[in-house]
């Protein structure tokens, strides 16, 4: 190991390494469950990591899987997360190269990477809780509340009705927009399913639909000449979400903003989509592409082109990212989580505000303990 500079003030001494299985109130499917690709969504698995220095600091950050991958996250992380002891926590991008180059066979995206985004996301807590600052505000914040959609309550699994009261329920709660899934098999369910909602929710108010990679180019630009009658904010995942072509091209022809990128795994693939123009509205998830430091890369990219942001999912990290987004952005608002923390996001005036609390704001909640299925220590915790 490097022998310490006078600029290394702290080193880390522990990571302690946490699957928790979160069950769902009911399995939810969208469109890929209804086309045979997958199975409901019954659970959802998420990988903590805490880490503490030799100076008594701490911090704590999340990733997670859905349906599949949990437990190779936990087994990739565990096997890797050794080659940072003794590190300066200060040294985030550091450490992330150093956490890739010790799990180098197994890529730099994917499952590999989404093991390193724990450790990342905790690492940058933990330096916003050391400096006393929400990590909006370390980062510099252009905003103290970010516009918030909701996603929750639209699954195709819902009967229409259900969706539809969902919709309004979010925005008397004072969620600021309602996403709702599409792709249904009969393409007339999901033009009454939006016509539904739309007449609900009124014309003004901001609607998406979402339908999970399972339209081909043909449908794809059927469907979104259909809907552009409804005023969307965006169509989400028309096509594959590799099909980087393809969605450029959507992008070219159609009125209805196009939003994509929620499964993208690394910030190679995110430059594609940025450099082919296939997105007008970026959405980057920080626990599947690496972490904070990822995704303040892809940010970056997406901020030279002008790109409207919509990070995916992890409202609890999300918020922060997306506050310190220098154009206006919109952050998901999903539930799920809730259970896992102590504390709640505030939610008014169709915004989500950043809270006050240093770093994340988050702690792990009693439930979240008892949901632990494994759980490891690397180092030595006091």
């Amino acid at each position: 190991m490097e022998a310490a500079g006078e600029a290394t003030l702290d080193r880390i001494a522990w990571i302690e390494l946490s699957s928790v299985m979160l069950p769902l109130a009911a399995p939810v499917s969208d469109a890929k469950v209804l086309t045979g690709r997958q199975r409901p969504m019954t659970e959802v698995v998420l990988l903590f990591a805490e880490i503490g220095t030799e100076g008594g600091h701490e911090g704590v950050g999340f990733g997670y899987s859905k349906r599949a991958g949990g437990p190779g996250q936990f087994a990739h992380a565990a096997e890797i997360a050794p080659a940072a002891l003794g590190q300066d926590p200060s040294d985030i991008g550091r450490i992330a190269a150093v956490l890739e180059w010790a799990g180098a066979s197994a890529g730099r995206g994917g499952l590999a990477g989404q093991a390193i985004a724990a450790v990342d996301i905790a690492l940058w807590d933990l330096k916003a809780r050391r400096a006393g600052l929400p990590l909006a505000k370390l980062l510099g914040a252009h905003r103290d509340s970010v516009r918030c959609y909701d996603t929750s309550g639209g699954f195709l699994s819902a009967p229409l009705e259900q969706v539809v009261d969902n919709a309004g329920a979010a925005a008397r709660a004072g969620i600021g927009g309602v996403k709702i899934k599409v792709g249904h098999p009969d393409q007339a369910e999901d033009l009454r399913r939006v016509a539904a909602v739309r007449e609900r929710l009124g014309d003004g108010f901001p609607l998406m639909v979402d339908a999970n990679q399972q339209w081909d180019r043909p449908a794809a630009r059927r469907m979104g000449r259909a809907l552009e009658e409804f005023g969307l904010t965006w169509i989400e995942e028309p096509l594959d979400a590799h099909d980087a072509e393809g969605h450029a091209a959507l992008v070219r022809v159609l009125d209805t903003p196009v939003a994509t990128g929620e499964m993208l795994t690394s910030v190679a693939e995110h430059r594609e989509f940025i450099d082919r123009g296939a997105a007008d509205v970026l959405q980057p998830d920080a626990p599947r592409i690496g972490g904070i430091t990822n995704f303040l890369k892809v940010a970056a990219l997406a901020e030279h082109r002008h790109l409207r942001l919509a990070p995916h999912f992890a409202m609890e990290i999300h918020l922060h990212l997306a506050a310190a987004y220098p154009s206006e952005t919109w952050v998901e608002h999903f539930d799920w989580l809730g259970p896992l923390f102590e504390e709640r996001l505030v939610i008014g005036d169709g915004r989500m505000r950043v809270p006050a609390r240093p770093g994340l704001g988050i702690t792990l909640s009693e439930q979240a303990r008892a949901w632990t299925t494994r759980r490891t220590l690397v180092g030595t915790r006091p």
